[in-house]
């Protein structure tokens, strides 16, 4: 693995992370995330947006004219999230119809366009797709992160509603972790999504802060000694 591949890696999943770095593509992520299984799914969509979107335009790069390069990549971008949005509308439509407007507005989310024209469109497939996928995962671990969250403080659950996704056999795969049916109502509303960001967002800081290497303090003279 290249130097390279390690910066995309570590850029997508933490140094640059879409939603605690860049803050973009919030409005889904405060709206949707109210269960764990909500931000997985609309966290996969979004990547397998991310990665399209990269791959697509790395490799058409070369015949766009720059005039109407935006255009382009807006136009590859909302032919990924229909395609998206038809497969879960067919497949899981239950969860489509919970997350509802949020689907198609992937389209609207700038880190997308962002990475297509910061990156995409500058650099070979095989790269602009990894940078695609680590984008996306790293998008996706904040959604899955803050639905957990207030998921549990929520509801006392995780994976609530597993079986619009995986099916009806991952009904078993809920797990009740607090006595309560009805937990702090906070964490299911809009301001709950905003206070975990933050909280998420102050995680962060304090890791990148503790990681950072300390200044050596300068030896201080002894009593008596002169310059």
């Amino acid at each position: 693995m290249t130097t390279m591949h390690r910066e995309r890696i570590r850029e997508g999943l933490w140094s640059n992370n879409p939603a605690l770095v860049q803050l973009l593509g919030l409005c889904p992520l405060l709206a949707v995330t109210a269960t764990l299984i909500n931000g997985l799914t609309l966290g996969l969509a979004t990547l397998l947006v991310l990665l399209g979107a990269n791959t697509a335009v790395s490799l058409v790069r070369h015949q766009v004219r720059p005039e109407i390069r935006i255009a382009v990549f807006i136009l590859i971008i909302a032919s990924l999230v229909t395609a998206v949005e038809l497969v879960m509308s067919a497949f899981f439509h239950e969860l489509y119809r919970v997350l509802g407007i949020f689907v198609p507005l992937i389209v609207t989310n700038c880190a997308i366009l962002g990475r297509a024209e910061a990156f995409a469109s500058r650099n070979p497939p095989g790269l602009a797709a990894l940078d695609g996928l680590m984008m996306g995962l790293g998008f996706c671990a904040v959604l899955v992160t803050l639905g957990g969250l207030r998921e549990v403080l929520g509801h006392g659950t995780l994976f609530r509603g597993a079986d619009l996704l995986f099916g009806p056999w991952a009904v078993a795969l809920e797990i009740r972790l607090m006595p309560f049916d009805e937990g702090l109502l906070l964490a299911l509303l809009p301001p709950g999504a905003f206070i975990g960001l933050g909280l998420l967002l102050a995680l962060k800081n304090w890791c990148d802060q503790r990681r950072r290497p300390q200044p050596v303090a300068a030896a201080k003279p002894l009593a008596g000694e002169t310059g």
